[in-house]
């Protein structure tokens, strides 16, 4: 159904990464990560679940819109309803694709589903051939499998493939198998079915126990040749396999994969960046392949080996995944022309002239404030830009803070909410909190705070520094992002932001039906 020696990466941080509590995008996101992973040459982006809410289905169907070079595909549950809304969100793809699916273990179909054995074959059949009603191309996973009885397995995958599935996932739901079991169960499933040749096998990895990443690559050394994986292994729980990590493994150790992806690898780092930024979850400095540490010699000996030879301790290229001397030529001085090249050479595109103009004079502001501008001020200046853009109901005036030794710290402060000014003021345990304080004075939001994170963009005392506020109210929760050189306005701003999200129409639902 393939080509043997082309391993098919199939990016879901759009729906299983949008997942993990507090990960939800808009619609402007999405679509900004998906031009982000087409840029990396991804071969198929899942954009959502279609039928969980109007926001998700809006976003799946602005994203199957924009893709051109990349499958956009949308999930579904084995049910009428979800797979014909997700038919209708893809219909103006350049190619779509339809992700069903219906769990196949023991505990699954009797605790959940509460269906027998041969009432999940009959549904899953039912599905794909619907399915095949809006596309060709057609994916069925068994969720729960890596807990499920092989020979069910066996029965259920070659009944779909029967209907008309070209694609069988094969999903550790829970991150329960270890590699050398996972491996072999891809291996039996290719051997034992009968027409297993007229379908791709993909494998879907959680990362409950840290193995979905081993997991991944011991069922493609075993003939998988799709890997459904995120960017920064972002996910519910503990994750999803990472998209840089399995790539990477694939590529670097060729002397033991027998195939090969088409991503443009250089990408790579670019669009860990932007996940990060936009969803708030921020990269831990040891992570594998993109984090601050990742090409990092401290030790000396290390530090000598690598400067007599690179590959001394260095099994791979920085340059390869793309990180590069990221110190940008702008400043105060440059021009509009320069300051939108670098953007595009980013994957940086404003859908509006208005929203340039915008990211110009904030990009102008900064390197008033700051004498370096690096490609990581870029990003969160964009993702600035797109959430002034959506539902920005609460906008800050004004902010005073004062805050010394032996005083406590005070916070005034002035809000237009939908246009009117209101003022509000509050004393605090520190700066920040005084301000949260005082904003909520006038928001009266009721949000409980779940999460207060700070992190610097780049280096230097003069760095912007990046805030992310996590707030929770009746069951929903949200993130908010700011970023300022000044750390109290950067907190505001991304309280502000998450209180425009909570106060505003709920973009999705995180149905955990969704979870393969």
């Amino acid at each position: 159904m393939s080509n043997p020696k082309r391993l098919i990466i199939f990016d879901t941080t759009l729906r299983d990464g949008e997942q993990s509590p507090g990960a939800s995008m808009t619609k402007e996101e999405k679509v900004r990560i998906a031009k982000a992973l087409e840029k990396m040459r991804v071969d198929v982006i899942e954009a959502g679940f279609p039928v969980a809410s109007q926001g998700d289905f809006d976003a799946v169907q602005a994203v199957a819109e924009q893709i051109k070079d990349s499958t956009v595909c949308g999930l579904s549950r084995a049910l009428d309803s979800d797979i014909d809304r997700a038919g209708e969100a893809l219909k103006k793809a350049a190619s779509g694709r339809i992700h069903t699916f219906i769990a196949t273990s023991p505990i699954h179909m009797e605790r959940k589903l509460r269906m027998t054995p041969d009432q999940v074959v009959e549904q899953a059949v039912r599905a794909v051939r619907r399915a095949r009603n809006h596309t060709d191309d057609v994916e069925f996973s068994a969720e729960d499998a890596g807990r499920s009885e092989l020979d069910f397995l066996c029965r259920v995958f070659e009944a779909v493939i029967k209907a008309g599935a070209r694609t069988l996932n094969v999903p550790d739901t829970v991150g329960y198998n270890l590699p050398h079991q996972f491996g072999e169960t891809i291996r039996q499933l290719r051997e034992r079915i009968p027409n297993a040749d007229q379908a791709v096998f993909s494998v879907h990895c959680h990362n409950d126990l840290g193995l979905a990443t081993a997991n991944s690559l011991s069922a493609v050394i075993n003939g998988a040749r799709q890997v459904e994986c995120t960017i920064n292994g972002l996910g519910e729980r503990a994750g999803n396999a990472a998209l840089e990590e399995v790539v990477m493994a694939v590529t670097t150790r060729q002397d033991v994969f027998d195939c090969k992806t088409g991503l443009d690898t250089t990408q790579i780092v670019n669009c860990s960046r932007l996940v990060s930024n936009i969803t708030g979850f921020a990269v831990q400095p040891n992570k594998a392949i993109v984090g601050a540490n990742a090409f990092a010699h401290e030790s000396g000996i290390h530090q000598d080996g690598v400067l007599k030879h690179r590959e001394t301790y260095e099994i791979m290229s920085a340059e390869d995944v793309g990180w590069k001397q990221n110190r940008m030529v702008l400043g105060k001085h440059s021009g509009r022309n320069a300051f939108r090249a670098r953007l595009t050479e980013l994957g940086i595109v404003f859908d509006t002239e208005e929203e340039l103009n915008d990211a110009f004079y904030r990009f102008k502001e900064l390197a008033d404030k700051k004498h370096e501008i690096f490609d990581d001020d870029l990003q969160a200046l964009a993702t600035d830009v797109s959430m002034a853009t959506d539902n920005e109901r609460i906008k800050l005036v004004s902010l005073k803070v004062c805050s010394e030794t032996g005083e406590t710290p005070r916070a005034d402060l002035v809000l237009a909410v939908d246009g009117a000014e209101e003022p509000g003021a509050a004393i605090g345990s520190g700066p920040v909190d005084a301000v949260f304080k005082a904003a909520e004075s006038i928001i009266n939001s009721g949000a409980q705070l779940l999460l207060f994170s700070v992190n610097s963009i780049t280096s230097g005392t003069d760095a912007q520094g990046e805030v992310t506020v996590r707030l929770e109210k009746g069951g929903r929760i949200v993130n908010g992002q700011g970023a300022d050189t000044d750390i109290v306005i950067a907190a505001v701003k991304a309280y502000l932001n998450a209180c425009n999200k909570i106060l505003g129409p709920a973009e999705r639902a995180h149905p955990q039906t969704g979870d393969v």
